[in-house]
């Protein structure tokens, strides 16, 4: 006989599916979220650094995206932290311990911040010790990510991603009203003493890691094996193609540091008007994940990026409407017409970057998944950092200032459409994420994906 569950049981049932996209709830997955999620919270301070850096220091645009490149170097070097974890464990601990001392790092930088620091280089130093402390969180729990992914079956791919980054998300929405209304009533140094309680939540969940002492000494010579398996991986074409062509989608300049001084200083944007911008595009990005999950997780990664890039370069060109004042003859106010931008390039970011998470989760094999991965998440970043720097050479060369905006519209227009440069080697990506099949030994790597047979 056929036993109906109750309705308490039909609720969870709901809830898991619902708010779990199916995951089964544990203390390591309230962990691993937790840790996405205070990721998201630690926005909090993002438009407090951006004044402060502004308003208290007094710095330029091209500086300003100079020094927010700097800070943005523990995400490259993400890969030595995965090594490190993966190879060298930590009072015995190679996850739980590492991401207490990541939540100490984060609070003290936090804190110095709120305190102490008086000039660029120690702001920059400041943001880089809590950036060390966010990205040794990450290499933690996308270790575990990643270990979780290859146990998905092909109808659940992406899910925990999609899972992961609904929570940071989340934590971005909670806060980004906030990060500008809380400048209204008090000092950046007094969000930033705010901000440094969050990565303590990062310690305080390390224990529900589900992960058994290591009472065995590293053995260097199985650190450099390590090491040898990684290289093995990344020499392949299925995993170094890819790459090249993430890296090169990536690294185009961005425009981001001139155009929050002529919000700021041109239209006269104040900082709760800025908080309700950066609640918008959380709100978008979460929707962008929620569309990804729904309705495009299963089209080939080739037309996402495709038409995400052609869609993005179109709309971002919309910003020049604002640079140019061509939405007040339209009767739009500047601010309706930044929050209608924002929310569609949030959305579309968001679809775009997607397909890069779990392509990265598929290609990594047992074993070196930490590694591996941060190194896939560092390329990544280390393209983020290129286009920051390009950005702040070209807000440089075009003479643009704090006061002086009369070619962002050549800045606009040049970061928008060297964006579409990449997309003649988009078949250097896998036509399809496989479920994956891969074994890893310590000679040899193979890696489950589909590539065209020009390049395979």
């Amino acid at each position: 006989m056929l036993v109906q569950p109750s309705q308490p049981q039909r609720w969870f049932q709901w809830l898991q599916k619902t708010l779990l996209f199916g995951q089964d709830p544990s203390g390591e997955l309230f962990a691993i979220l937790l840790v996405y999620f205070v990721q998201g919270v630690l926005g909090l301070a993002r438009l407090a650094i951006s004044f402060f850096f502004k308003d208290e220091l007094g710095l330029s645009p091209a500086e300003v995206a100079a020094l927010m490149g700097v800070a943005a170097l523990p995400w490259v070097i993400k890969p030595v932290f995965g090594l490190v974890s993966d190879s060298w464990p930590l009072f015995g601990f190679r996850r739980r311990s590492y991401l207490v001392l990541s939540g100490l790092l984060g609070c003290g930088a936090w804190l110095s911040l709120g305190t102490w620091v008086q000039t660029a280089w120690q702001a920059t130093l400041a943001i880089l010790v809590a950036s060390i402390a966010i990205a040794l969180s990450d290499v933690i729990v996308d270790s575990l990510v990643v270990e979780r992914a290859r146990q998905e079956s092909a109808t659940e791919t992406g899910t925990l991603q999609s899972l992961s980054w609904a929570a940071t998300a989340l934590g971005g929405i909670l806060t980004a009203y906030f990060s500008g209304q809380l400048l209204q009533w008090v000092s950046t140094r007094t969000v930033f003493l705010l901000t440094a309680t969050f990565p303590l939540l990062v310690s305080a969940v390390a224990g529900a890691i589900a992960e058994d002492r290591i009472r065995v000494a590293p053995d260097l010579r199985q650190t450099w094996q390590h090491i040898g398996r990684v290289r093995t991986a990344m020499m392949q074409k299925t995993i170094w193609l890819p790459v090249a062509f993430l890296f090169l989608w990536q690294a185009t300049p961005g425009s981001e540091s001139a155009f929050f001084f002529f919000t700021t200083n041109a239209l006269g944007f104040e900082p709760e008007f800025l908080g309700r911008v950066r609640l918008v595009t959380s709100v978008a990005s979460l929707l962008g994940v929620w569309l990804f999950q729904r309705y495009l997780k299963t089209l080939p990664i080739r037309t996402i990026f495709f038409w995400s890039t052609i869609l993005s370069a179109v709309l971002g060109l919309s910003s020049l409407i604002l640079v140019t004042h061509l939405n007040r003859q339209w009767g739009i106010s500047d601010e309706w017409f930044s929050l209608g931008d924002s929310l569609v390039l949030a959305v579309m970011g968001q679809i775009a970057f997607m397909p890069v998470l779990v392509l990265a989760a598929r290609l990594c094999p047992p074993g070196i998944e930490a590694t591996l991965f941060a190194l896939l998440m560092s390329i990544s970043n280390l393209a983020n950092l290129v286009s920051h720097e390009l950005g702040a050479l070209l807000t440089h060369w075009l003479g643009i200032t704090e006061h002086n905006f009369d070619r962002l519209w050549l800045l606009v227009l040049i970061t928008n459409v060297s964006t579409l440069l990449p997309l003649p080697l988009l078949g250097w990506l896998p036509q399809q994420i496989k479920p994956p099949t891969s074994s890893a030994t310590k000679a040899t790597v193979s890696v489950d994906v589909e590539l065209e047979p020009s390049v395979s």
